[in-house]
């Protein structure tokens, strides 16, 4: 049996490809396991710059593994509810790494994105699509409610309106409306996708780590802190980010009108 998540770490950028194109790339239970490890290993890997998230074969994620569903159709109740919320919290560990991680993380994605791969394109930090992707939320048609997170990301990027007919209506639209929605950054070729997402880690990887890290604690705590607090902690991170290498760096290639050579120190 091949690995269900595969990681590369080259030169600071770390390749984590989902691996299972026999199932699109469906959650099953081997992946989940995998998946939350290795991300979790890299939120503390320091000789990580920047991280890549995508799926093997022609898919990014198709959500939910239908046939594990089907079987969990024989359970009783209880024990149904009991093993659904078991792989939700499996997969909610991961995601919380993501976005805690003090390093840019880019989907990569071509192909199906359904149901809580919608969670996994919103956990990330930039996502770049190719052509042929296909996006939607998918749940109604199983009689479900979202899950993955894709219902706190998507309420973090579109209007109650939006959300609401993703949600209960379910269908399929191409890059060019998730980048209108927000949802992803930029559409490319499907033949560009490879060479277009490895010019974006190469150059976040050569950026000033910590300060991007400090970039998204600021923004992932916008929806929950004061103007105040918000300003406070501001203040409290720029002077943490001054504190570092890579401003002394930063300052001295613009006053030596040279591009900064950042260490992600």
């Amino acid at each position: 049996m091949s690995d269900p998540v595969l990681l590369d770490i080259t030169d600071g950028v770390a390749t984590v490809t989902l691996n299972t194109p026999e199932v699109r790339n469906a959650l099953t239970t081997e992946l989940r396991t995998r998946f939350r490890y290795i991300v979790g290993d890299l939120e503390f890997n320091d000789d990580v710059r920047c991280v890549v998230i995508k799926g093997a074969g022609d898919h990014f994620m198709a959500g939910g593994d239908i046939r594990v569903m089907k079987e969990r159709l024989e359970m009783s109740e209880s024990e149904r509810r009991q093993v659904i919320m078991e792989g939700i919290h499996l997969l909610h560990l991961p995601l919380f790494a993501i976005r805690r991680m003090g390093k840019p993380v880019i989907a990569s994605i071509q192909g199906a994105v359904a149901g809580a791969g919608m969670g996994l394109v919103g956990s990330c930090d930039l996502a770049i699509a190719a052509d042929d992707a296909i996006f939607t939320l998918a749940y109604c048609h199983i009689g479900a409610s979202p899950d993955g997170g894709s219902s706190y990301f998507l309420g973090r990027t579109l209007g109650m309106k939006q959300q609401m007919e993703l949600a209960f209506l379910g269908d399929r639209f191409g890059p060019e409306k998730a980048k209108e929605l927000g949802i992803i950054n930029w559409v490319v070729p499907r033949a560009d996708l490879a060479a277009e997402t490895d010019k974006l880690a190469r150059r976040l990887a050569d950026g000033p780590t910590h300060a991007f890290g400090n970039a998204k604690r600021l923004f992932n705590a916008t929806n929950h802190l004061t103007m105040e607090s918000q300003m406070q902690m501001e203040g409290e991170l720029i002077a943490d980010s001054m504190c570092t290498e890579d401003h002394a760096e930063g300052v001295a290639a613009f006053l030596g009108k040279r591009q900064p050579a950042f260490k992600g120190r």
